[in-house]
């Protein structure tokens, strides 16, 4: 059986097909609201996939246009996960579930799943989350930040700094305005990634893990002191996870 594993953040859309369990090749691409024309380009010529199931934050619009989409090419119905205050062992902090991002609640499942301990997740999108859970799969909450891009973007737009395209060099000052703002705005991310890394320890007694997803993973990875994991396709595994679990 062959499905299609879909993950909608806010900018990106990441899709896989799932032939494994554990085996697929993740594809990303902006949807801007609905599926891109080279998605569909890609999804026109696949095999059709028995399953199509999507865990969706990008909103409605984006979610109808795959909808769409999926009835014309192969006349499949989305299945559209959500989050659920437990599952198995790992029971979600906040007091309504669905204010949690249904990317956040399948970064957690997998997380704890397939780590023993405590587990910090950083996930650094358009919107950079942090979620904390301990090794018995009690999820202690979370922090939210404005992304890299975002934090840069608002700095300048609220002051008459002229934008200039400027990566940190690998410490953590600069000595010119752009790379200072460049700088800043990665040092932050890695900062609280690191605190909470720290507050973690502390409560879980015992060194934790962190693990780091999102387009900009590989932008903070450098910065953060704490040892950490680069798992770029964490949410789809656990949208893979849950598949499988509930088949």
């Amino acid at each position: 059986m062959m499905m299609l594993l879909l993950d909608i953040g806010n900018t990106n859309l990441r899709w896989a097909l799932a032939r494994s369990e554990d085996a697929f090749e993740v594809e990303v691409a902006r949807h801007s609201g609905a599926v891109p024309l080279d998605v569909l380009a890609r999804w026109e010529v696949l095999d059709p996939p028995s399953r199509l199931i999507v865990g969706n934050v990008g909103g409605a619009a984006v979610g109808e246009s795959v909808r769409r989409v999926a009835h014309a090419y192969w006349g499949l119905e989305p299945e559209f996960v959500s989050v659920r205050a437990a599952w198995r062992d790992l029971r979600i902090a906040y007091a309504d579930p669905s204010r949690l991002g249904v990317d956040r609640w399948l970064a957690l499942i997998e997380a704890h799943a397939s780590v023993d301990g405590a587990v910090l997740i950083v996930d650094a999108g358009t919107a950079v989350t942090y979620d904390l859970i301990l090794g018995d799969g009690r999820h202690l909450g979370g922090s939210i930040l404005p992304g890299i891009e975002m934090m840069r973007s608002s700095l300048l737009a609220g002051t008459q700094i002229p934008r200039i395209e400027s990566e940190p060099s690998g410490r953590s000052w600069a000595t010119d305005t752009g790379s200072a703002i460049a700088a800043g705005s990665v040092q932050a991310v890695a900062a609280l990634a690191d605190r909470l890394f720290e507050h973690l320890a502390h409560e879980a007694g015992a060194e934790p893990s962190m693990l780091l997803s999102g387009g900009d993973a590989d932008r903070i990875a450098s910065a953060i002191q704490a040892p950490c994991e680069m798992v770029p396709d964490l949410v789809l595994r656990g949208l893979a996870r849950v598949v499988r679990e509930l088949s």
